[in-house]
């Protein structure tokens, strides 16, 4: 969000999420507008004068947008007069604020680049992130087969590189029937479980609802049912990146590889809500031994420093456990373990050297005043 504290006020005007707040066609807009100046309060006065101007504009060409009219030359040059003429008086912007009228040259900027492109810039449909399944399937330039699962049981999916996914009931996925582009991408609406084939040269997309998840080759779980105020991707094995719509849309000259994504490993997921426009990263909630973990594990220490006690965990789960090395360097650990989960061993390894922990984005932190 940071990027929009340095706009100036007719650049904020021309931004497409800013104008379906403002406009009132988009709510998820709104709520992330919202959130953005209780975080932001400093900048009350950009997002007043950015309102006005766009409020200002809309009133003035709506009309001739929806009848299809030309915006002459002649009307730009009377709407910036008629700006500077309004210099004393009160304008009130969306249904949200009321601002002081602003004294901005800048205006005319904002005119002339509606009298190159057309009011359509300022149209609430216009320039719309496409996130839902119906608008991302829409938009795809290749032919796409579609898998509805409306039976009351998983079915397997096979993909053209011999991944699969598991389609949960009332799911869907589209994609390409030969995955002859440089990327392989999937579309989802619902619950889905993929196992990817590992090919390097050409990454594997799964779009769904608003999130985007990226990897190479792993397994993962991505949950987005249409309408949800919750998305879901858990990852069970290997390494996946994670980020919005939004993310692409802010940055549009920027490829999806290069954009900075959270990076989620085994046993940790994240979860994105709709209403707060927030990604959150976490553990879930009863982390599983790693396959090649399950086998061979033994979890038998006798005086074993707490280091290797932690090393064990974090090779057997997949999980980082953060602790101060030095301060616990005289902590060890005489403890045998079977199948208790992941949870009830920090359990009982805590109270046994007076530590505690709890989960931080994903991670193990581990607090001690030393041994």
């Amino acid at each position: 969000m940071q990027e929009y504290r340095d706009l100036e006020p007719e650049e904020l005007a021309l931004d497409s999420s800013f104008q379906r707040w403002q406009l009132g066609t988009d709510p998820v807009a709104g709520a992330f507008w919202r959130e953005w100046l209780i975080q932001n309060p400093d900048k009350a006065d950009l997002v007043g004068k950015a309102a006005s101007l766009l409020l200002s504009l809309h009133t003035t060409y709506g009309q001739q947008f929806t009848e299809r009219l030309p915006i002459s030359e002649h009307e730009i040059q009377e709407e910036i007069s008629r700006l500077h003429d309004s210099l004393e008086t009160p304008v009130v912007s969306a249904k949200w604020f009321q601002w002081a009228p602003f004294r901005y040259g800048v205006a005319a900027s904002v005119l002339v680049v509606l009298g190159l492109f057309g009011w359509h810039q300022l149209r609430p449909s216009a320039n719309k992130t496409p996130e839902t399944y119906t608008e991302l399937v829409a938009q795809a330039t290749e032919s796409l087969s579609e898998v509805n699962n409306t039976t009351d049981r998983p079915v397997r999916v096979d993909l053209p590189d011999k991944s699969t996914i598991t389609l949960y009931p009332k799911s869907r996925v589209s994609f390409d029937r030969q995955f002859a582009g440089t990327k392989r991408e999937i579309y989802l609406s619902g619950k889905g479980f993929f196992e990817v084939v590992k090919n390097p040269s050409k990454p594997f997309y799964v779009y769904a609802n608003g999130l985007i998840t990226k990897v190479l080759g792993t397994s993962f779980t991505v949950q987005a049912y249409d309408g949800a105020g919750q998305m879901k991707v858990v990852v069970r094995t290997g390494k996946v990146a994670v980020f919005t719509q939004k993310e692409v849309a802010l940055n549009p000259k920027k490829e999806t590889y290069k954009l900075d994504g959270i990076v989620l490993t085994p046993n940790q997921q994240i979860v994105y809500s709709t209403e707060k426009i927030q990604l959150k990263k976490s553990l879930i909630e009863n982390p599983v031994l790693l396959e090649q973990a399950s086998q061979k594990q033994q979890f038998a220490f006798k005086r074993t420093p707490i280091a290797d006690v932690f090393a064990t965990l974090e090779q057997s789960y997949g999980v980082p456990i953060v602790f101060d090395k030095d301060l616990m360097r005289a902590c060890y650990l005489t403890a045998a373990f079977t199948d208790e989960p992941l949870f009830e061993k920090l359990d009982l390894i805590c109270k046994t050297i007076n530590a505690s922990y709890k989960q931080v984005d994903g991670t193990i932190q581990i607090s001690s005043n030393g041994c």
